[in-house]
């Protein structure tokens, strides 16, 4: 589902995309970043899997030398990020998923879930192997419930309260990740990088929710395009390095 970032909470990293003035972003081209996931019929990824998943491609992509100054993905790169981080997730399955792999991108595998990550297009300029993918319906279970977070991995909380497609998940999951690497050093970063970027993907006890939301840690809000109201929180990056500026540390 399509899922506009507007604005994260900011962190110890000054000058990052989450700070730009909002009018400056509305202004700027605007472009979307594709996520395709695999979804067979017959053996579907777990919800957590895949948004796991989604979310660690999003990084992969991001730390990916050809986003990266005159990297033959740069430009688009730095023009999506000026303007409002959208990124729309479609599925696909059998000769659809081989026609989306082969076109320029970066596969990423969680457990069982599969998610193929694209350089920026504009809006309107998708690949038409692309464009003809299925977006609304990607609804994905866990077999069971997801295990506690390990103390020290970064965690992306979902907000409780909002009801959201597994797809609309998977872009909100991809959105705290990108605030979360915003917010890092590029020492921090480069350890994330090499452990293969680690991190869950959870949703918060009530009771916690509303600590995280004031924490100081990034905060998604989403733009309302589809689904759930505008100014919605719907995710807080919760990575251990970020935890270090913050006052006190949040409970678990």
């Amino acid at each position: 589902m399509t899922s506009t970032e507007t604005a994260g909470q900011p962190g110890n990293s000054s000058g990052s995309p989450s700070q730009h003035a909002e009018t400056d972003r509305d202004a700027a081209p605007q472009f979307v970043l594709p996520l395709v996931a695999r979804v067979e019929r017959a053996e579907p990824p777990a919800r957590t899997d895949a948004l796991e998943t989604a979310a660690r491609a999003v990084l992969v992509l991001l730390s990916d030398e050809r986003s990266a100054g005159d990297g033959e993905w740069a430009e688009a790169v730095r023009a999506w990020q000026d303007a409002r981080i959208r990124k729309v997730v479609r599925r696909a399955r059998g000769a659809e998923w081989r026609r989306a792999e082969a076109l320029p991108g970066i596969t990423v595998g969680g457990d069982r879930a599969e998610v193929r990550v694209y350089p920026p297009v504009p809006l309107d300029g998708w690949p038409k192997d692309l464009a003809r993918l299925q977006v609304s319906g990607t609804e994905l279970d866990d077999p069971q419930p997801p295990k506690a977070p390990a103390e020290g991995l970064p965690v992306l909380w979902l907000n409780p309260e909002l009801e959201m497609s597994a797809g609309k998940e998977m872009a909100q999951a991809g959105h705290g990740a990108q605030l979360a690497w915003w917010e890092l050093s590029e020492e921090e970063r480069a350890t994330w990088r090499a452990a293969g970027f680690p991190l869950a993907v959870r949703s918060a006890e009530r009771t916690h929710w509303e600590a995280l939301t004031r924490s100081g840690l990034p905060v998604v809000r989403d733009a309302g395009f589809t689904e759930i109201a505008p100014g919605s929180c719907t995710v807080v990056a919760d990575h251990p390095a970020l935890r270090k500026t913050l006052p006190r540390a949040l409970p678990r």
